[in-house]
């Protein structure tokens, strides 16, 4: 049933009149509709209900349930015996459904944007006996949708960058706002956008929302950061629709639209002489206003009037020129250079060409100061060569420095002794030359490595290297102690041994060795020597059989010479012993002689020969040790003896005086002690009256008081039940009662109003002569 307008009524659904936007649904009953090609009549089946859909408004604000529609059933006459039932979504919760009548209300306010429609199934059935009169169907509820919800930004807020210097209307950035409200229905969810913030700089397209530049040549440099608000409104930006907006964040990135500039056109560095190459003699730099990449800039020389003294490097990370010195300054040459240098971006914008060209120049004036330089000498290092029996005092070479500051100035040289310890050197102060003290020996050092100094107001340093040249003084011998044999049965002409020869002399051609038979044994030699040519020599047999009876041993004199001048020769000789060998050469016997030669032990046997003689040497000593530390039988078995059983107290007494502090009593064995028993080392005294010794008369009447005081400490010791069981040494400190001179002091004779009489102390001898100097004067004198 279509909507009708406001308060129009209807006669339909049975009867009962319909208000606007209300819906009937009814029921059309069955009925024949034909016959099939048999001719049997058709009945079409009944239908149960005919819906249209229902519409609700959201957001409803009235005190009344809001209506949404009736149920009509053709079974209904009206008198009470249909009841209307309604399941599914929101049945008996959001909506309520009157059971006679079939109206459908709303009992909640409800939100499309929470949920857009409603499926609800609807039947009719006798109210008594609950049988379904038409068959369940189903019908769909639709909220219609208001203008409840404002446009919402994806983003809040949006950054964005856009090149500096773009052209009008270069893209920025695009932003988006949604809105909850129904696209298909009306225009709540139609947004248009605008800027609220931003204009000049900035324009916005009002149906996508893209942002875009507004003006050409924005510069970074002047202004970097832009805040634009971007609003958008449904209902196509009408009045009275809902709005939000949004802020967007522009930043304008750098381009390298700007030059590199110095802030100087000269500069000017003041360096020493001395400054190490390598060194950064002066920095420099230009200021570019861009940044990144766009300020990055590369330095280099373009004119100098010193071509390679100089160059100039890039710091990255500063972009700072650095100024090196390539080669050693000398203020006496040179005492000013000028250097022209430039600076240029490295990535230039082909855009902005006509800005100029992206590079400056500035001068570098660099002033070089004095610096007392040491003498410099002409060589770094001197090699000088000598014969080794060079006599003594023989110049060897000379050394030359100059002192760069003065050509004139005077320079002494000197030895550094550090490097020449055995004094085997001389220099010359005034002019150098470097002299032998003593002969040299090429064999015990080839080397010598010496220090000079060349003394101005500093200490310059050179090495002299001195090579000592060998001279042909030393004869050539044997590489080894050469000792062979040979078998009886040999045969002439055969090898028995190849020997060397040494030479500490060192010719600068190297050695060449020659080997011959001393002319001494050529007559009647056995044995024969051949040169190999190679510096080693054969030595051969000269018959065909030896005998051990005829002889058992040969010396064989090998004349060895070099090939130097002068010639230098030795004999050296050759031990050969006879031995039986078998068919193939290899020594069976040798005589004792030769045996004893040949049979000697190896290092291994020594070293366990030794290793056995140092264990039985401990073996020895520990038994020794052993013996030693057996404990002796006690002098005492008695166990009743005190000295027996020996106990510690860690008892401390209360000094010299204290003689009761401790009862050594106690050391004795419990065991052997009884009341009834009596001390050993001291006579009973109740068998026995103690002793009084009898004080025997003074002879002196000085030395009275320390008799009596030894005499009471004797008769102490003896009548003392705790003493020592054996003999003691007691040792006693007694002072005396005084002294015949008494007191010297003068405070005591201040304190007497008596008059002394100080003239005895003259009489005490020149050591007490100042004394009585001072108190022997007469009474006047002590008035005054």
């Amino acid at each position: 049933h279509r909507p009708l307008r406001s308060g129009q009524k209807t006669e339909g659904c049975g009867g009962v009149a319909m208000d606007r936007r209300k819906v009937c649904i009814f029921m059309v009953g069955s009925g024949l509709t034909g016959q099939d090609a048999n001719g049997v009549p058709l009945r079409r089946s009944k239908r149960g209900w005919m819906w249209n859909q229902f519409f609700l408004l959201e957001e409803y604000t009235g005190s009344d349930l809001q209506y949404v529609g009736k149920l009509h059933s053709d079974s209904d006459r009206g008198d009470g015996s249909v009841k209307y039932v309604l399941t599914g979504e929101g049945a008996g919760t959001l909506f309520k459904i009157d059971e006679k009548s079939g109206d459908i209300h709303a009992t909640k306010r409800l939100d499309r944007e929470e949920k857009a429609f409603y499926i609800l199934h609807a039947k009719a059935v006798n109210r008594f006996t609950n049988e379904a009169l038409e068959g369940e169907s189903e019908f769909i509820i639709k909220i219609h949708d208001i203008n409840d919800n404002e446009p919402r930004f994806t983003k809040d807020p949006y950054m964005a960058r856009v090149p500096e210097m773009s052209d009008i209307g270069t893209s920025v950035i695009q932003v988006t706002a949604i809105d909850a409200d129904d696209a298909t229905y009306g225009n709540s969810a139609k947004v248009v956008y605008s800027i609220l913030e931003g204009q000049p700089y900035f324009s916005v397209d009002p149906e996508t929302g893209l942002i875009k530049t507004a003006l050409p040549g924005m510069d970074r440099e002047v202004k970097e950061n832009y805040q634009v608000v971007i609003q958008a409104k449904d209902m196509a930006g009408q009045m009275g629709g809902l709005s939000g907006t949004t802020t967007v964040s522009i930043t304008l990135s750098d381009v390298n639209d700007n030059p590199p500039r110095f802030t100087k056109t000269l500069y000017e560095f003041r360096v020493p002489e001395s400054i190490e190459l390598g060194s950064a003699v002066g920095v420099i730099r230009a200021m570019d206003v861009d940044i990144g990449q766009n300020a990055e800039m590369d330095y280099r020389i373009i004119g100098s009037d010193g071509p390679g003294m100089f160059e100039i490097t890039t710091n990255r990370s500063t972009q700072e020129g650095v100024i090196l010195l390539r080669k050693p300054l000398d203020y006496e040459r040179k005492r000013q250079y000028s250097l022209r240098v430039q600076v240029e971006n490295v990535h230039i914008n082909p855009r902005f060409y006509s800005k100029g060209p992206f590079r400056d120049e500035a001068t570098i004036k660099i002033i070089v100061e004095d610096v007392d330089e040491p003498p410099v000498f002409e060589r770094a290092s001197y090699v000088m060569e000598v014969k080794e029996d060079a006599p003594k005092n023989t110049a060897i070479g000379s050394v030359s420095a100059s002192d760069p500051d003065d050509k004139n100035s005077l320079v002494r040289y000197t030895i550094d002794r550090r490097t020449d310890m055995d004094r085997v050197f001389n220099i010359h102060a005034g002019n150098g030359s470097v002299f032998i003290l003593r002969e040299l020996d090429r064999e015990e050092n080839a080397w010598h490595n010496i220090t000079v100094i060349a003394t101005d107001s500093m200490l310059p340093r050179v090495p002299v290297y001195v090579r000592v040249l060998d001279v042909n003084d030393n004869p050539p011998t044997f590489a080894n102690n050469y000792e062979t044999f040979v078998c009886e049965n040999a045969k002439a002409n055969q090898v028995i041994r190849t020997v060397g020869a040494t030479d500490p002399d060192a010719p600068l051609g190297g050695h060449r060795f020659f080997f011959s038979l001393a002319q001494e044994a050529a007559g009647k030699a056995n044995f024969s020597v051949r040169d190999n040519k190679n510096n080693t020599a054969s030595i051969l047999t000269r018959r065909n059989s030896y005998s051990t009876l005829q002889k058992s041993v040969y010396h064989v004199p090998v004349v060895i010479s070099d090939g130097e001048f002068p010639m230098q020769s030795s004999t050296s000789t050759l031990t050969i012993r006879v031995c039986t060998c078998d068919r193939e050469g290899n020594m069976k016997a040798c005589n004792a002689e030769a045996l004893t030669a040949r049979a000697g032990l190896s290092t291994g046997a020594l070293v366990a020969i030794l290793l056995c003689v140092i264990i039985l040497l401990m073996i020895v000593v520990l038994f020794a040790a052993l013996r030693r530390q057996r404990k002796k039988e006690p002098l005492i078995i008695s166990k009743e003896d005190v000295r027996d059983n020996v106990v510690s107290y860690n008892d401390e007494g209360g000094g010299e005086e204290d003689t009761q502090a401790f009862d050594i009593g106690t050391l004795r064995n419990p065991e052997a002690i009884e009341d009834s028993k009596q001390r050993r080392d001291i006579v009973p005294e109740a068998f026995y009256p103690p002793i009084r010794r009898p004080v025997l008369p003074p002879t002196r009447d000085n030395n009275g008081d320390v008799r009596d005081f030894i005499n009471q400490r004797l008769q102490d010791n003896d009548s003392d039940p705790t003493a020592p069981p054996y003999d003691s040494l007691a040792t006693y400190a007694y002072e005396g009662n005084g002294s015949v001179a008494e007191s010297l002091s003068s405070l005591e004779s201040v304190t007497t109003e008596s008059d002394q009489d100080y003239n005895y102390l003259s009489e005490w001898g020149p050591r007490f002569k100042k004394l009585a100097d001072l108190y022997g004067g007469d009474d006047s004198d002590r008035d005054s």
